[in-house]
């Protein structure tokens, strides 16, 4: 393994031939003051590549909730810069910053979030809806099929089960062909067998629809489908994988104190 260093800072990043989704810069995150002040991250640089699913890991405490609320513009950062898709996002004022989310951010979070009087497929358009955009019915059909849900986008969320109203979030979070989705423990309130097929969906997404996918997980099993996993550890990266296994992140993560 190379060093963490060499991967992350955006100086010496190996994807520097490829467009890059998400940057992160000196971030520095802070709360509080005086005595009282924490710091959730400290320095960190960042870069992933487009259409890569990379896993963000590290201990309880580590920073990595934080570092997904910078990277997708839901917090903004003390001190450093944040860009997606080229476009500086950390200083953007905070109306624009939240058309740029809905338009260009896709998110899928452990709790699925569907309104339960709209359909799977008015759900799955609601963001489209939000921006006052047109339905781009072929992609809106392309998406239905690669989440498997095509045959059932005229139910309401309380007619599927858990993994289905999953595949729906993530449909969602597809429809705005948004520059990354950002998944914070998708699979925790999933049995093991439907969290695999979670996994290898958003695995398909990231190779096969060309997506950019980020996840916060602390599970080694849902990891191992990343191409890459980040280490953070006090706030601090702490090493990389690429093509991680289940055994190589339990013995990164066993050397991090977790």
């Amino acid at each position: 393994m190379t060093s963490h260093t060499d991967l992350l800072t955006p100086a010496h990043a190996p994807h520097s031939a490829q467009t890059i989704a998400v940057q992160l810069d000196n971030v520095v995150k802070t709360y509080g003051s005086g005595s009282g002040r924490v710091t959730a991250l400290a320095d960190v640089s960042l870069q992933v590549p487009a259409r890569s699913f990379t896993a963000i890991m590290g201990p309880s405490g580590s920073g990595k909730s934080t570092l997904m609320h910078l990277a997708a513009g839901l917090d903004t950062p003390t001190s450093g810069t944040v860009s997606l898709a080229s476009t500086p996002i950390s200083s953007m004022p905070e109306r624009q910053l939240t058309r740029f989310r809905r338009d260009h951010v896709g998110f899928v979070f452990q709790t699925y979030n569907l309104l339960p009087q709209l359909t799977i497929e008015q759900n799955i358009t609601l963001p489209l809806l939000l921006g006052r955009r047109a339905v781009d019915r072929a992609w809106l059909e392309h998406v239905v099929s690669q989440v498997g849900l095509h045959d059932l986008v005229h139910r309401k969320p309380q007619e599927l089960s858990g993994g289905q109203q999953q595949r729906a979030a993530i449909a969602r979070a597809l429809i705005t062909q948004p520059a990354a989705v950002f998944a914070d423990e998708p699979t925790g309130a999933l049995d093991s067998r439907t969290a695999r097929q979670v996994l290898e969906l958003l695995r398909t997404v990231a190779s096969s629809v060309n997506q950019t996918v980020v996840m916060v997980t602390h599970d080694p099993v849902a990891a191992s489908y990343a191409d890459t996993v980040v280490f953070l550890a006090d706030g601090r990266l702490a090493g990389h994988l690429t093509s991680p296994t289940v055994s190589s992140i339990t013995a990164h993560m066993a050397r991090l104190g977790e």
